[in-house]
């Protein structure tokens, strides 16, 4: 392995480092509790060290974004092949994405509330947002029924999962009525 090689190793560990600490500890303790100082301290470099891969926290938040969309992206793909029929399909891929947003709510607050310096909906969007989306249609698509595009029906069908996913995070729906929810929109918005 030559110089340069064993660099650029240790330099995306690094970056690794830093992405999976911020992620903890927000994940822990709030993103308000992620600053450069706080990860500089428990990565155990300076702060140069780290604005060397980041030029701060917002990138932080977009980089801890980017790993969570790939990591949406498997868990719904997963979900939806271990299901059988489009209704069953459909009913797994809520489900995956609200348990998603409940397991990783710090993660989801990067993807989704936070500024992470990332381009939606555009043509410089990352990839790793694009997949996530892509997952959403390629299982959606065969539900948003005649003259629909199936990308405006996800969208449609995307607000109501982050709506739920937010209001439920928030306590702002009444407990215990989460699987009646999943059933309507399914019912209601997929009509299958």
């Amino acid at each position: 392995m030559s110089v340069q090689e064993r660099k650029e190793r240790e330099r995306a560990g690094r970056e690794r480092l830093i992405v999976a600490t911020a992620r903890e500890l927000a994940e822990r303790q709030g993103w308000d509790a992620v600053t450069t100082r706080r990860l500089a301290e428990r990565i155990e470099y300076s702060q140069p060290v780290l604005y060397s891969h980041f030029r701060g926290k917002r990138e932080i938040i977009g980089a801890v974004a980017l790993e969570g969309a790939a990591e949406m992206a498997a868990a719904l793909r997963a979900a939806a092949s271990a299901a059988d029929g489009p209704r069953a399909r459909v009913t797994t891929l809520a489900r995956a994405y609200l348990d998603f947003a409940e397991r990783n709510p710090a993660v989801y607050d990067a993807m989704f509330q936070l500024d992470g310096g990332l381009a939606f909906a555009k043509e410089d969007t990352p990839e790793p947002l694009k997949d996530a989306f892509a997952a959403l249609v390629e299982n959606l698509g065969e539900v948003a029924g005649n003259g629909v595009h199936p990308a405006l029906f996800t969208e449609v069908f995307w607000a109501a999962l982050h709506g739920l996913a937010t209001l439920t995070r928030a306590k702002r729906l009444p407990p215990g009525d989460a699987e009646r929810r999943v059933e309507l929109l399914v019912d209601r918005l997929a009509l299958i």
